[in-house]
């Protein structure tokens, strides 16, 4: 230890402050070091002609006791009023903590899914195709004309199936836009009811029919098979378009 670091320690070591490790360092080094050993004698003589009657001044026992009433009277309510503001403020971030928790929770249940979403587009898609008149860009009955309709427009060849048998009579196609892709509308008819036949390439395995509840009035079913994606969509109530599509299922493709 040197002088630098030993004079700071002196005034608490008169008063007793000290600790016992740093205690054992200062008076090693106080023995061998005459400045440092001149301070301490003088704190000591302070120390002491402050204790002298004369400037020593013991307080009596009453007012020790005001003294500590006056001490405790002014901590003890800060504490406590400290101790519930803590308490409350704790509660109040638990309780604002919860609520985001069931808000969060609330928000992930009920958002829709990827296939919800895509089930509204559908649906909007049905709705303009009704509104603008464009529901078809090639009118025809014919399978062997509206599929090649297709050629050079789509990076693939949907698969086009007469059910004039069946009742629901192909009337033509169109180009569409969903998923942020172009894809196949083929537009069959049941009883003045328009129905949409949406189909793209499908992404994964072969999946069974799914039917989705009513959007807007609009009765929709899912599925995908020999490498394609379908959803059909119409005001057709669910049997008959269970039925439209069981059909279409069966029926064997247009080579």
């Amino acid at each position: 230890m040197n002088c630098q670091q030993a004079k700071p320690l002196i005034e608490p070591y008169v008063d007793g402050e000290l600790g016992a490790a740093a205690m054992l360092k200062l008076e090693n080094h106080i023995k061998d070091c005459a400045g440092c050993t001149l301070v301490w004698r003088n704190l000591q003589g302070l120390k002491r002609a402050l204790k002298q009657d004369a400037l020593f001044f013991r307080a009596s026992p009453e007012l020790r006791r005001r003294v500590k009433a006056e001490l405790h009277s002014q901590f003890e309510p800060t504490s406590r009023r400290n101790f519930w503001n803590w308490h409350w403020l704790t509660a109040a971030t638990a309780s604002l903590a919860i609520a985001c928790l069931v808000l969060l929770s609330t928000v992930l249940l009920t958002r829709p899914s990827a296939e919800q979403l895509l089930a509204h587009e559908i649906v909007s898609s049905h709705i303009r195709s009704l509104m603008a008149s464009h529901v078809l860009d090639v009118v025809s009955a014919d399978q062997h004309t509206v599929k090649p309709w297709f050629n050079g427009k789509l990076d693939f060849s949907p698969p086009v199936k007469d059910l004039t048998a069946q009742e629901f009579a192909l009337i033509g196609g169109r180009l569409d836009y969903l998923c942020d892709r172009s894809v196949a509308a083929l537009v069959f008819l049941r009883h003045k009811h328009i129905i949409n036949l949406f189909i793209w390439p499908a992404v994964g395995v072969v999946s069974k029919s799914t039917t989705f509840a009513p959007i807007q009035g609009y009765n929709l079913i899912h599925w995908s098979q020999s490498g394609m994606t379908f959803w059909a969509v119409s005001d057709l109530n669910k049997n008959e378009l269970l039925e439209f599509v069981q059909d279409y299922k069966a029926e064997a493709p247009l080579k």
